[in-house]
């Protein structure tokens, strides 16, 4: 046994599990330091450590399971994913988050908690996609216009689901991560530029009919939160406000009154870089941003080392993922985006956020443990 442990831990990325012990324990440290609204029956901290232990749990389970071999069911990952939208759709339950928009996206569960079906399908989204993107490669098709168009149909499919939730946060992390798999994988920037021209014309057509009002405003004077302090600029005017306070080295652990007091709303989810930056100042801000760094290096390191276009799409696609995440979360706390309601990957409370970014883990890890290019044989597009 304890050989076959330590042949598993050879064969996978040692750093990357290293780095993300340290993104656990920074999190779930930062997490204790802010209190737990009344009315809740666990705090912050406890579901964001259940999280972490169901997610190291699954993650080393998929990272057993060959990739090649989850690809080859990619319809039932398909069909799991629809039915969970179509679920959430009907059975869901309504939460207003930070972007003040009341998303249907959540599924009620035994003991008073929730899971937002939306973060699993991510996951889902990175075998179909990718899968996609590698039947086309083997095919020689990659180049072919009908079905560059239809790789963007398929990836619009989560994106409209997302967005008639009313979570067009995530529904943007969607768009990203195709964005993000479809270069990887060689698709030509003569597409990508005719989709930047698509999304500039279709622009005004959003702007009046997709975004409500409440967004609107919020994409209007997130660069100048001051000018309506109490309305739609108080969660980025406090946020800033709160991480200006903390100077370099922050107020302390336990110390900062602007996170004990609760000033900034939502501060343990869409905005706990604000946490970090009271609590622990610039070192702490920092501190956050070069462990994601190291871990989207990580990742994209693991995407070239790959052996076919099945692994990189998955781990470019997972790369996007966190990616896009950090980059929009940073820019709503620095004010740099308007609020969107997407949250700090590993950093953000969130069960069902959090568990479904380690399982995304599991699947790198597998593209790493699995990649021989004899394992090359255990799936072709035939299959």
């Amino acid at each position: 046994m304890q050989r076959r442990l330590l042949n598993y831990f050879k064969k996978s990325d040692q750093i990357l599990w290293g780095i993300m012990l340290m993104i656990t324990a920074y999190g779930l440290l930062l997490l204790r330091t802010v209190p737990t609204e009344e009315g809740r029956r666990l705090s912050y901290f406890a579901v964001q450590l259940l999280a972490a232990v169901t997610g190291y749990f699954f993650a080393l389970l998929l990272s057993l399971i060959d990739y090649r071999q989850l690809a080859h069911f990619w319809y039932v990952v398909a069909a799991l994913c629809l039915f969970l939208i179509l679920l959430t759709q009907l059975k869901g339950q309504t939460v207003t988050g930070a972007d003040g928009v009341a998303a249907k996206a959540w599924i009620s569960l035994p003991g008073g908690l929730t899971f937002q079906p939306s973060e699993l399908v991510k996951i889902g989204f990175l075998i179909t996609f990718g899968n996609h993107l590698f039947v086309l490669k083997e095919k020689g098709l990659l180049t072919s216009p009908l079905h560059v168009i239809l790789l963007a149909a398929h990836a619009m499919i989560p994106v409209m689901l997302v967005h008639l939730q009313h979570d067009d946060g995530t529904a943007i992390i969607f768009f990203c991560m195709f964005l993000f798999m479809s270069f990887g994988a060689g698709i030509q920037l003569r597409y990508f530029a005719i989709l930047a021209g698509l999304v500039i014309i279709a622009f005004p057509i959003a702007w009046t009919s997709v975004l409500n009002v409440y967004q609107r405003k919020r994409f209007l004077i997130f660069l100048h939160p001051e000018t309506d302090p109490l309305g739609y600029g108080l969660q980025q005017l406090r946020g800033k406000i709160s991480i200006g306070s903390g100077g370099f080295f922050g107020k302390g652990l336990f110390q900062a009154p602007r996170v004990n007091s609760g000033l900034v709303p939502i501060q343990q989810s869409d905005f706990v870089f604000s946490v970090a930056g009271e609590s622990l100042g610039f070192v702490g801000c920092m501190a956050v941003i070069v462990l994601l760094a190291l871990l989207l290096t990580r990742i994209l390191k693991d995407a070239g080392y790959s052996t076919d276009l099945l692994g990189s799409s998955i781990c470019m696609g997972y790369f996007g993922m966190i990616f896009s995440q950090m980059i929009f979360n940073l820019g709503m706390c620095l004010n740099l985006f308007p609020v969107m309601g997407v949250t700090l990957p590993f950093f953000s409370a969130g069960g069902s956020s959090s568990s479904c970014l380690y399982f995304g883990i599991g699947l790198v890890q597998s593209v790493v443990i699995h990649r021989r290019s004899s394992d090359r044989l255990l799936y072709t597009p035939e299959n």
